[in-house]
């Protein structure tokens, strides 16, 4: 229970059970959202290294082309 004060005391008790119920929650929630954070990062790694792939076949495509030509004569 509170410090006696010009307050009534079932009030004060309500405030400061409040502010223990968000202090209690904050490692939970920075936790969350460490693992968003975490999750996010990881998502991004996995869609770059697609791009890197898919922009290295690209180019593997290209130079098959190009060797191909130079092979059979055609290129000008």
């Amino acid at each position: 229970m509170a410090f006696p004060t010009a307050v009534n005391s079932q009030i004060t008790d309500a405030v400061t059970q409040a502010n223990v119920k968000v202090l209690a929650d904050a490692p939970a929630v920075a936790m969350g959202n460490l693992y968003q954070a975490i999750a996010q990062s990881l998502s991004l790694a996995a869609q770059n290294a697609t791009s890197a792939q898919q922009q290295a076949n690209a180019l593997a495509e290209a130079v098959t082309t190009r060797c191909v030509v130079l092979l059979t004569g055609e290129a000008k």
